[in-house]
């Protein structure tokens, strides 16, 4: 019985912590990772592509855990993360955590008005305040619109 005992902490110890990862919506299938700089470098590479990305989420939507920002490879780079609302909920949990996402890279166009909505909601969302007059065109937009994620430690 010890040695059973035994043999399964070592399992356990020896199991990557990927398997004891919480999956959020369709999970990820894909084996090959793109990095966050090559997508912000040649997006054109990368848009209505299916894509792997890893990194420390960094942010969280603190109202409906609809959006997260994971840092990318390079310092002080990120990208945004945008799940469909109610579908995939992220847990404030997990930011400081390694996750996985597999999702469509998407390029936006949005208009002053757009951008003027945009940011007014992110800033209800994070208690900022928001002057609509700073906002004075358009402006494009790179995120990846996410189909599952992994993220293990939640």
């Amino acid at each position: 019985m010890r040695t059973f005992l035994i043999s399964i902490l070592l399992f356990l110890m020896l199991t990557p912590s990927v398997a004891f990862a919480k999956t959020f919506g369709q999970g990820v299938a894909l084996s090959e990772e793109t990095a966050i700089s090559a997508i912000l470098d040649h997006p054109e590479n990368y848009v209505g592509q299916k894509v792997k990305v890893t990194g420390l989420v960094v942010d969280v939507c603190s109202k409906r855990g609809c959006w997260i920002y994971l840092a990318g490879d390079r310092d002080f780079e990120k990208i945004r993360i945008k799940v469909t609302d109610g579908e995939i909920v992220f847990p404030m949990e997990a930011r400081g955590k390694i996750a996985s996402i597999e999702g469509v890279v998407e390029s936006l166009e949005l208009t002053r008005e757009e951008v003027i909505s945009r940011r007014k909601h992110h800033a209800e969302e994070t208690g900022e305040a928001f002057d609509p007059a700073s906002v004075t065109s358009g402006e494009s937009i790179l995120r990846v619109r996410g189909l599952g994620a992994e993220i293990p430690g939640l």
